[in-house]
């Protein structure tokens, strides 16, 4: 057991303990808060004049299946032989020694999910998982946890360049449609008791139809959200709106369909006509009205050691610190749908926590001790 005392500690609902302890049993958070605790097999660790928070989570990456530094040889993220390609999945493709894993620690970066890129119109199951271990299989917290989509410029630039569909954003609705509508026959065939001809991609999809699993779809532009929100509605299926660069234009819209929105990355440059709008009021205007934001940065377009310096960035540009805080704590993990587990430092949780030297916020200070499922996995000295 592990106990840490001494500390101010964000528990991530927007409840600060100063002064307060927690206790670390196994891979759980035993107590937490001001209490009286005397063991002699309990090691003791002084937080004086440090902050404790939940362990960070960044609910968009490309972590270990687009590896940095080694050009296309490392870049399993994109299946791009068809527009089309729900049968392939993300936990495939990851490489957990990749040292994007480790610089996650040193962030204080502890859950993470890992999707297909955004070359596709549907492009396959994504998994989360923990950012400590070297077996994948072991690191995984949920999988499949949803199915990958995406609108706009990507899936028309690398498949219209060939000359094949999508050329247009039509084309990419019409594709979308067309697959679903495929799924939704496989599915009502099970259901009568028929056995269709087994096909490892609509299977897939019918978890999407079936709300097992959410979609999670790529989209920039308002009117790629809007045609996103047309389709969630037509096929009655969960969302989440992963990036969402223009929703400031539309917020009161995007609210008003309750799906969760991921924000980012905005600390990147404007690399293409549809983040021409970029901006960091954007987590601001959706959350003020009542959107369910997690920031992002979609590593490795922005490296994941920079996700706290995006939310501040947010926070000067106007976001709420406690919606902040919740940004890459518990909302994103209620994005993630693993709220039970990670998100927020309670009883019965997983212990992922940080250490920090003071006020996470003031980028002068660091990450001294990162924690999951009770182990030290990172430690500054």
């Amino acid at each position: 057991m592990l106990l840490i005392e001494n500390a101010t500690i964000i528990i991530g609902t927007g409840e600060v303990i100063n002064d307060g302890k927690i206790l670390i049993k196994g891979k759980k958070i035993e107590k937490i808060g001001h209490f009286t605790y005397e063991n002699d097999d309990v090691k003791i660790m002084d937080a004086n004049d440090k902050v404790i928070s939940p362990g960070l989570i960044d609910v968009h990456t490309h972590l270990g299946v687009h590896e940095e530094g080694i050009g296309n040889i490392g870049h399993d993220f994109n299946e791009t032989s068809d527009p089309i390609t729900p049968e392939v999945r993300a936990i495939d493709g990851i490489n957990p020694r990749e040292k994007g894993f480790e610089d996650a620690r040193k962030a204080g970066v502890t859950t993470v999910q890992v999707l297909p890129g955004s070359a596709n119109v549907i492009g396959g199951e994504m998994v989360t998982l923990k950012t400590a271990g070297t077996i994948v299989d072991e690191m995984v917290i949920r999988n499949p946890s949803g199915m990958k989509a995406a609108f706009g410029e990507n899936p028309k630039r690398l498949h219209g360049t060939k000359g094949k569909a999508p050329i247009t954003r039509m084309g990419i609705a019409a594709l979308f449609r067309k697959e679903m509508r495929k799924a939704q026959q496989y599915l009502e065939k099970k259901e009568n008791g028929k056995k269709p001809d087994f096909d490892l991609g609509l299977e897939n999809l019918c978890k999407v139809l079936q709300k097992e699993i959410p979609l999670r779809a790529h989209a920039h532009r308002a009117d790629d959200i809007v045609t996103l929100l047309r389709l969630a509605k037509e096929f009655d299926i969960e969302i989440t709106i992963e990036h969402c660069t223009e929703g400031h234009h539309i917020a009161e819209y995007v609210a008003s369909h309750g799906f969760h929105v991921s924000a980012g990355p905005t600390m990147s440059t404007r690399s293409k006509i549809e983040l021409s709008e970029k901006g960091w009021h954007t987590p601001k205007v959706l959350a003020e009205a009542g959107v369910s934001v997690s920031i992002t940065t979609d590593h490795p377009v922005v490296g994941i050691e920079y996700l706290l310096s995006s939310v501040a960035n947010a926070i000067k540009f106007g976001l709420n610190e406690t919606e902040a805080w919740r940004s890459i704590t518990l909302t994103a993990a209620q994005h993630l749908g693993i709220e039970d587990r990670v998100g927020s430092l309670e009883e019965g949780k997983d212990a992922d926590l940080v250490i920090w030297s003071g006020d996470p916020f003031d980028l002068r200070n660091s990450v001294e001790t990162t924690i999951i499922n009770g182990e030290i996995v990172y430690n500054k000295e």
